[in-house]
């Protein structure tokens, strides 16, 4: 039956064509973070973006602004994919919080952000100089800061529903301490400017949790 004057178009959505879309937005996002690891934000041009990524300079456009990429790319590489969803809610970590042995839990813990801190280490000296000139930067910069002190707070809780950490432990300063731990700068003081193993800066962020943070009589005491 054809449609009268007065029906609404349908909106057409094909899968393929939503699957090649986020195909091309990875490239995109992909090619930005190695750029921006590699040439830093003000040395990374949209065009070079495009040339990495196979696409059109337009497509890169059309996938946001500058600013948006660079933030889109320390979350792909330190989280594993977009968004402002928590980092409990990503799939890793949903994994490691159902390990029921809590020394295991935390050794894969302090592996995945090891790991992540190692891959998103560029971008994030990207992000931090790009913040001092750019005003939309800045205020990415200042909500990451904010969603990563929720996930702070939600690790101090885990540890406490684990009756990890000492009788009364203050949370807030667990999540303080556990961030300067975990934290990029960091991983950047021992792995770049002290030119430190992956391994060794692994070891120490278990050892520090261990000795700074939990109960010295729990479960999970280490002597090594």
């Amino acid at each position: 039956m054809p449609p009268t004057p007065g029906d609404a178009p349908r909106a057409y959505t094909s899968p393929a064509r939503a699957e090649g879309a986020a195909a091309t937005r990875r490239r995109i996002v992909d090619a930005a973070a190695s750029l921006f690891s590699e040439r830093g934000y003000q040395g990374t041009t949209l065009q070079a973006i495009a040339d990495a990524a196979g696409v059109s300079v337009q497509s890169v456009h059309l996938a946001g602004p500058k600013g948006a990429l660079l933030m889109a790319a320390f979350e792909t590489t330190f989280a594993g994919d977009e968004g402002t969803h928590p980092l409990a809610e990503r799939p890793a970590l949903v994994e490691i919080v159902a390990i029921v042995d809590s020394s295991e839990a935390l050794d894969r813990y302090v592996e995945l952000i090891a790991h992540a801190n190692e891959r998103s280490a560029g971008i994030w000296d990207a992000l931090r100089t790009a913040a001092q000139t750019e005003e939309a930067i800045a205020r990415s910069l200042a909500d990451l800061a904010t969603r990563r002190a929720g996930d702070l707070g939600t690790g101090a809780a885990w540890l406490e529903q684990r009756r990890l950490l000492e009788p009364q432990a203050d949370l807030s300063q667990v999540a303080d301490v556990l961030g300067l731990i975990t934290g990029p700068d960091t991983y950047r003081h021992f792995v770049v400017d002290r030119v430190w193993p992956l391994e060794r800066y692994q070891r120490w962020m278990r050892h520090a949790i261990d000795r700074l943070l939990l109960a010295q009589d729990g479960p999970d005491r280490r002597d090594d």
